[in-house]
């Protein structure tokens, strides 16, 4: 008999290592699949870090230990309660203004573009498969090959969702400036597939540009007036308004992962709407993004920051 009982409390005990070992081997490839998932996304995108860290809870979370890094305080994915809730003072009749300048920026603003050569098949075959339109574009390139000739980049372009839309209902309230860092080889071509009604009144290319102490290639919109109180740029990187700060919507940057984005429609053009009604833009967008601090946090000075 207790043979028996030792035999059986044996056979238990391998009955639990087995099941201990299968468990463990889940677990095993449970992490192993969610980091091939990981490596993908950040093969996918500049951007995916952010989108990993949002996807995660870390990166909008107010205790995060990843907060203090935060860029600027981001666009939500709604409208703004005190944009959309309250009346400013400022606000008054669009007749009685002069028409609103919105300064578009391109790349990651607009469109997303990767090197053709680059970018895999599933990629593309995904993000159509999603709705994203695409097109491909030849552009030219500053580089020369052996015999001399401008060289060609073949590029494919992602249109972020409801730019069309977006195009047609802003121009009806203000006039649109393309100002971009890119070249005009690659830029200009690719414009005029997504701008065939003409709504941009100005195009403005890395030319246009200028160089500070503390960045190349930043959008002085002192070049369209001198007066700013009518003029408001939208640009996924801060840096390039820095010399007018108050003037910024930093827009949440854009990627041939996020099919589904609806910043274009349902968060910037609803604060643009709202800015076309204002004597002058600059107090209401300090209030919504504080773009002075963040500049200073990064060592770039700025004199007045409340206007």
């Amino acid at each position: 008999m207790a043979d028996l009982a030792d035999a059986e409390a044996l056979s238990a005990v391998a009955e639990d290592s087995r099941s201990a070992a299968q468990a463990w081997r889940a677990v095993v490839g449970w992490v192993s699949i969610v980091l091939q998932v990981v490596i993908q996304i950040l093969r996918f995108s500049p951007s995916s870090w952010a989108q990993l860290l949002s996807f995660v809870g870390l990166r909008d979370h107010p205790h995060s230990l990843l907060s203090s890094s935060a860029p600027f305080k981001p666009l939500p994915s709604d409208i703004p309660v005190e944009i959309s809730m309250e009346t400013p003072s400022s606000v008054t009749s669009a007749e009685e203004l002069e028409k609103l300048t919105i300064v578009l920026d391109l790349d990651e603003t607009l469109v997303c573009a990767y090197e053709a050569s680059s970018l895999p098949d599933i990629v593309r075959i995904q993000a159509i498969d999603a709705g994203l339109k695409c097109f491909e574009l030849e552009c030219k390139t500053v580089d020369k090959d052996a015999e001399g000739r401008e060289k060609i980049n073949h590029v494919i372009v992602f249109e972020r969702p409801g730019l069309e839309d977006f195009l047609e209902q802003t121009s009806k309230f203000a006039d649109l400036v393309l100002f971009t860092a890119g070249l005009e080889g690659y830029a200009r071509p690719l414009v005029d597939v997504i701008d065939v009604n003409n709504r941009f009144s100005l195009r403005l290319y890395r030319p246009s540009t200028v160089s500070t102490e503390h960045r190349h290639h930043v959008k002085d919109l002192s070049c369209l007036s001198k007066d700013l109180c009518r003029i408001v740029i939208v640009d996924n990187n801060p840096f390039s308004f820095l010399l007018q700060p108050l003037n910024g919507i930093p827009c949440v940057a854009f990627s041939a992962a996020q099919p589904f984005d609806e910043q274009l429609l349902k968060v910037v053009l609803p604060l643009l709407k709202q800015l076309s009604l204002e004597k002058d833009v600059r107090p209401v967008l300090y209030k919504q993004f504080y773009m002075p601090e963040w500049f200073e946090k990064h060592g770039i000075p700025f004199d007045n920051q409340s206007p």
